[in-house]
């Protein structure tokens, strides 16, 4: 007789270390009875686990890494534990799995195998800086992180202004901690007076920031929001 598999349950993980924003008691109590987890980094899922105090030994618990290093053709090894009848946890670095994140080739995978694949409610960034900013939330389009190359990110940027005015369309994208400043910086410039941005970091931390208005009134704004080392969504 073959072995029921597992359950693969994502795991939403605060936003930042400095709250537990958004866990609910319903996802403490799934992740209380899990020993086999599947994180994006180690380090991090043991802050998690030791933030909301759990329960046993964090050392006789198992952790398997899942980044964007994580070959294809290791994804069915992380996987054999579920299958054999074991449920797992996947854990982002920060918010839900498998969004703006490497975990959705083996939530693909455990589909495939059939595995049943549970999401848990917590924290997004991605819907929480949509809810702010008070754009359109009917129709709206995620694009991650835009290019890095300087030389093409101004092309970039007025072809998404564009997209967004002909589709009646929000534009979300990301930028990493460091390049924020940069980002707004470019956007401001680049952009037309009359469009409105958005600009949300920090989400859920004390020192969140959240601001929607028009390139216009961006520019007339001295002095602008310290968005340097702040993970931002625009």
């Amino acid at each position: 007789m073959n072995q029921k598999p597992g359950i693969l349950f994502l795991v939403p993980t605060p936003l930042g270390e400095d709250t537990l924003a958004g866990i609910s008691p319903e996802l403490l109590e799934t992740v209380f009875a899990l020993d086999y987890f599947i994180v994006e980094r180690g380090k991090t899922a043991w802050r998690f686990l030791k933030a909301i105090q759990f329960p046993r030994p964090l050392q006789s618990l198992e952790f398997q890494e899942l980044n964007e290093h994580t070959p294809d053709t290791a994804l069915e090894g992380l996987l054999a534990p579920v299958l054999a009848g074991r449920d797992a946890g996947l854990m982002s670095e920060a918010g839900c799995p498998a969004v703006a994140d490497p975990g959705s080739p083996l939530v693909l995978l455990a589909h495939r195998l059939g595995i049943e694949v549970r999401p848990l409610v917590g924290p997004s960034s991605i819907l929480l800086a949509l809810m702010a900013s008070g754009l359109n939330g009917q129709r709206f389009c995620f694009q991650g992180y835009l290019t890095a190359k300087k030389t093409d990110l101004g092309r970039q940027i007025r072809q998404l202004e564009m997209q967004s005015a002909k589709e009646r369309q929000t534009q979300i994208f990301i930028e990493t901690p460091y390049r924020s400043q940069a980002m707004l910086d470019m956007l401001i410039q680049t952009l037309s007076p009359g469009t409105l941005l958005s600009v949300s970091a920090a989400l859920t931390l004390p020192s969140q920031y959240i601001r929607t208005q028009t390139v216009a009134r961006w520019r007339a704004l001295h002095p602008l929001p310290d968005l340097h080392k702040q993970p931002s969504f625009f």
